[in-house]
């Protein structure tokens, strides 16, 4: 995508990456000022490419174009980090000192302190209104935020310096908040009675961990189900995001051989073996050195949303999709992120006590939808990591690449773990209470037809629903021979009613 066109100059960040030759991971907004045409912009792939008028032009500083870029090409802390390594502090002092009570100077003046933890030389403001960090119409940001009375600005962001993620408050995002998505939740399950709920949990549960292991194309043994079950069940009443916690959840769910006791000292990716000693990198994992960092930074981002006032569902994607693209283990992240989904969804007060989301049944049958929110990252993320494979696989990453793990903007994911949810409720919960309030109707009539053991009920009204309702001739001599041909049809019968079957 790009609108190519002489008179065009690039303008915010645009500018800021082509005058200071930095190769950055693209913002979501790219602007344009042309000295003809009118104001216009192109959508396209979740990216918005703007052509501002002539007058928009904010002149030929890096001040005027830092200031242009928060103001209409959004907050982008990744590639404010890398402006901030390439601009002498003189350069920012001048700048803010020439607007010194404006609010994007005051904000560029607290993202340099933030990002790198270095002073400039201006001296405190004493007087002037405090702003925010963030603008809570444009941005998900976390309630009464720390103050600095230096910049006169409120800290509201989503997480500490060393992980520090951004998500854009969308129209998707607007439509399937949490509160909605809670509400249409409860709907459903309130027309059914609770023990017909409490059936359900077994089978959800089931569900959700057979669908998590086929993901990764895992035949999970009993054992292993069996304990992820047990994690689950525990989902609703422990906070999991702890570094001990995490190493011993990764522990019960993977191979003893496989078994963590930190996190991991070497460089992993993930890649396909397309030709020999040739792979196809499809996501390059964080540098080992810079995993303690991040993982602190991640778990601290969790504990201020999680008393942050932050949605349910934005707090769940940034920590369960940041945890996967940090990948601090050498088995078992992909099944951890998604356990972490429920665990703070629970935790959050997002599902009805005694329900849980078989969420990753619904990525298992829309598996392009789960594979494009990892690549809404992992894609650009190749385009900036300098690597070299040797011929025995093993990775070595040359440059630096934190800040691009450290500031990601995960509006992508956050946007599909919403619609994941959605159908989850609407598709995968309904289905299943749905089935279960279907099979009791059966039972009881069929029960009513004639007195048989639970086993053969069940037997019966599983064997009829392979084959649309009727019991084959083989099936009935086999398990069935003692009904009579009028009993048989009456018990066909009663599960073609009970399931609305042709």
């Amino acid at each position: 995508m790009g609108i190519h066109v002489s008179d065009h100059r690039p303008a915010g960040y645009a500018y800021l990456l082509e005058k200071l030759a930095i190769v950055g991971i693209p913002n979501w907004h790219r602007s344009m000022v042309s000295t003809t045409g009118t104001h216009f912009s192109k959508i396209q792939d979740g990216f918005v490419e703007e052509v501002f008028r002539n007058q928009y032009w904010p002149g030929e500083t890096v001040g005027d174009h830092l200031e242009f870029a928060l103001k209409y090409d959004g907050v982008n802390l990744a590639l404010l980090s890398k402006i901030f390594e390439k601009v002498s502090p003189e350069v920012l002092v001048e700048y803010i000192k020439s607007k010194p009570t404006g609010k994007y100077a005051r904000r560029i003046w607290f993202f340099y302190e933030f990002l790198t933890e270095d002073q400039l030389p201006i001296n405190d403001m004493t007087t002037g209104n405090y702003v925010d960090a963030l603008e809570a119409k444009d941005y998900y940001t976390v309630q009464k935020g720390e103050r600095s009375s230096r910049h006169r600005i409120v800290n509201n962001l989503l997480g500490p310096r060393a992980f520090c993620p951004i998500v854009r408050k969308t129209e998707k995002l607007s439509k399937l908040n949490s509160t909605a998505l809670r509400k249409r939740c409860e709907e459903i399950v309130t027309a059914y009675p609770p023990q017909l709920l409490r059936r359900a949990l077994s089978y959800l549960y089931n569900k959700e961990t057979k669908s998590s292991f086929e993901i990764e194309h895992i035949k999970s043994n009993a054992s292993r189900t069996e304990k992820f079950i047990a994690s689950l069940e525990l989902a609703e009443q422990e906070d999991f995001c702890e570094k001990g916690k995490l190493i011993e959840l990764q522990n019960r769910i993977v191979d003893p051989r496989f078994a963590d006791s930190d996190y991991r000292v070497s460089q992993n990716y993930v890649g396909q073996t397309v030709a020999y000693q040739k792979e196809l990198i499809q996501y390059i994992c964080p540098k080992p050195e810079d995993l303690p960092s991040l993982m602190t930074g991640l778990l601290a981002s969790h504990n201020r949303m999680k008393t942050g006032g932050i949605s349910p569902v934005i707090h769940a994607a940034v920590i369960a999709y940041g945890f996967v693209f940090l990948h601090p283990f050498e088995d078992g992240n992909g099944r951890i992120h998604r356990f972490l989904i429920h665990n703070i969804l629970s935790l959050q007060n997002m599902v009805p006590r005694g329900i849980m989301f078989p969420i990753s049944a619904v990525m298992l049958k829309n598996p392009e939808d789960y594979d494009r929110s990892l690549e809404a990252f992992s894609r650009p993320l190749l385009q900036v990591i300098d690597y070299r494979l040797d011929e025995m696989g093993k990775m070595t990453v040359e440059n630096e690449s934190a800040c691009w793990y450290s500031y990601m903007d995960m509006t992508a994911q956050a946007e599909a773990l919403s619609e994941f949810i959605l159908k989850t409720i609407e598709e995968e919960l309904v289905q299943e209470l749905s089935f279960l309030a279907n099979y009791d109707t059966a039972k009881k009539a069929i029960q009513d037809i004639i007195d048989m053991p639970d086993r053969l009920v069940n037997l019966f009204i599983r064997l009829c629903l392979q084959s649309n309702g009727n019991l084959s001739a083989r099936k009935r001599s086999a398990h069935f021979d003692f009904l009579s041909d009028e009993e048989l049809t009456k018990m066909e019968q009663a599960v073609k009613d009970s399931y609305t079957l042709a």
